[in-house]
């Protein structure tokens, strides 16, 4: 099995798109009436949050940005941001285009949908069913009925290897999205569905210490054909980028979040390296450790296993060759102001071209058997 399509780290909040509008009024409305316009802006902040059975929804704001009034009709675009409580430490964001009328003297809204390029909220796709696990919890649409408590237990198991790998101080609990088909999990993330082709699950979250909402999205097409252990193994891949997040920053390289990701998930399962490092077994290393490129979505499935593969055996030489606390301290030191050449240094007491070159000996050697 070659487990080769998962996600780089991806960030999916969604910001209020841009584009040309008519120039309008200070308060933000255009039309003829501005007391409508105040009228219309009242009613959008008023709307309440979608009731989700098991799920609280906090901080719910939707804050208007833009409205077009046409008679007894009007048409917005809002700013929602929303926390589910108990898991989110600060507020997922989304635009939403919403449509009005007046009826009787007073507005209300008539539709909501996210605005063009904006992703998708997991009600919009249907109605919602949440399945809790001790450590997490999956909100589903269009599942099975024993499909969402199977993944919270698997979630559960991914939160302890998670944790296990990374002692540091994270939420040490994960929010699942189940959608119904992988067009909805591209929806969700505000991409074409056919990007996520061959990725059984991804990621979403900006990096840093005071990164917004994670999420791990399930592709439904691509779970369901992974074996037990799959499952198992991609689960707790995205689990460990959450409880990486706050150490993570554009400085840190995706062979070193990849193959961190890849170590902590394949840890301990006494799987043989050639079995986890299919590609590279055949092929042999390369010259070079992956760049981030390697990673990128659409690239040629062998090569990007070969880059996850590589990327593994890199984390596994550190951990192995020193211990995992060097890895982890490799992993903090390679965000900072010296980069991953400062962290290989201070760190491992290597330069790059030294630690590429044990690197490749360390692969043909492994994966020699």
């Amino acid at each position: 099995m070659t487990l080769s399509r998962r996600a780089a780290l991806i960030g999916a909040a969604g910001l209020l798109a841009g584009g040309c509008a008519p120039r309008t009024p200070e308060d933000g409305s255009s039309g003829t009436d501005p007391g409508d316009g105040a009228a219309v802006r009242a009613a959008i902040a008023r709307r309440t949050a979608p009731v989700l059975p098991g799920v609280t929804l906090a901080a719910w704001a939707l804050r208007p940005a833009s409205v077009h009034l046409d008679g007894d009709r009007a048409s917005a675009r809002a700013e929602l941001a929303y926390r589910v409580a108990g898991y989110d430490t600060a507020p997922v964001t989304a635009a939403r285009d919403l449509e009005l009328r007046r009826t009787a003297g007073s507005w209300r809204v008539t539709a909501e949908r996210p605005a063009p390029g904006a992703a998708a909220q997991p009600w919009d796709q249907g109605p919602v069913r949440a399945a809790r696990g001790a450590r997490s919890l999956v909100l589903a649409v269009g599942q099975l009925a024993e499909k969402p408590a199977e993944v919270a237990r698997a979630a559960d198991r991914a939160v302890a290897a998670a944790s296990a790998a990374w002692p540091d101080p994270w939420a040490d609990r994960v929010l699942v999205l189940l959608p119904p088909s992988q067009a909805a999990m591209g929806a969700l993330l505000g991409q074409p569905g056919a990007a996520y082709a061959g990725t059984a699950a991804v990621t979403t979250g900006r990096t840093g210490r005071n990164a917004p909402a994670d999420r791990v999205v399930v592709n439904p097409e691509e779970y369901a054909g992974l074996s037990a252990l799959g499952r198992e193994v991609v689960l707790a891949h995205e689990t460990v980028h959450v409880a990486t997040r706050r150490a993570t920053t554009a400085r840190t390289p995706l062979w070193l979040s990849e193959g961190f990701a890849e170590w902590a998930a394949w840890r301990g399962r006494g799987q043989d390296p050639r079995t986890v490092a299919p590609e590279l077994a055949r092929s042999g290393p390369p010259e070079e450790l992956p760049g981030d490129g390697d990673f990128a979505f659409g690239s040629d499935p062998a090569a990007l296993a070969r880059a996850y593969e590589g990327a593994h055996l890199a984390c596994a030489l550190v951990a192995e060759e020193w211990d995992a606390d060097r890895l982890r301290a490799l992993y903090r030191a390679a965000g900072g102001a010296g980069g991953p050449a400062g962290a290989l240094r201070r760190v491992l007491g290597l330069t790059p071209r030294a630690f590429t070159a044990r690197w490749r000996a360390y692969a043909e050697r492994t994966l020699r058997g």
